[in-house]
């Protein structure tokens, strides 16, 4: 199946919208975490920390999700296909992981963000490595998958082999509708 023209251009450029916002979500949440771990102002470790519990769920899962969903129709719907380049599959399995995780994840936020609204928690209570290190993880993964949507190296999967020969088997012998059947 593939999607007409303006179909695709449309969900490509929520995809791209979506995913670049979802990578700009991450990047203000380090900024956010490394405030929580290493900011010096205890009204600003806990703002930082009831931001990023905001952000995660307002705007970091419906980004992670959009970006996975148009993904899927951009894979389905265009001759990338999921499957059949190495590049695309790498891509979807770090959607699905970093998507996976970050949904889990938000329940670590929300409970850093009940620590930090509490005025009887200590400064020293709120200090957690963990927003950092997953903002900086998830800052990764999604630089690798712009990379490879830019570069988009080669190499085909086997499924994708056996694809293509089968496209280039019905060219031969005539084609989709005239007669030709496997």
């Amino acid at each position: 199946m593939t999607l007409p023209p303006r179909l695709r251009k449309f969900v490509l450029t929520v995809h791209v919208a979506s995913s670049v916002g979802w990578l700009g979500a991450v990047a203000c949440s380090l900024v956010l975490a490394v405030i929580g771990l290493a900011g010096e102002d205890v009204r600003m470790v806990r703002a930082a920390y009831l931001a990023m519990d905001s952000i995660g769920g307002s705007v970091l899962v419906p980004l992670a999700l959009a970006s996975l969903l148009t993904g899927l129709v951009q894979g389905l719907g265009t001759e990338w296909g999921l499957f059949r380049h190495y590049w695309v599959l790498i891509k979807l399995l770090i959607n699905v992981f970093a998507t996976l995780l970050l949904v889990l994840y938000t329940q670590t936020l929300g409970y850093l963000a009940g620590l930090a609204a509490n005025p009887s928690v200590g400064f020293g209570e709120l200090r957690d490595p963990s927003p950092v290190l997953h903002a900086t993880g998830a800052l990764l993964l999604l630089v690798v998958a712009t990379t490879l949507s830019v570069y988009k190296p080669r190499g085909v999967t086997p499924y994708g082999w056996r694809k293509q020969r089968e496209g280039r088997r019905r060219r031969r012998v005539g084609g989709p509708g005239l007669g030709y059947t496997e």
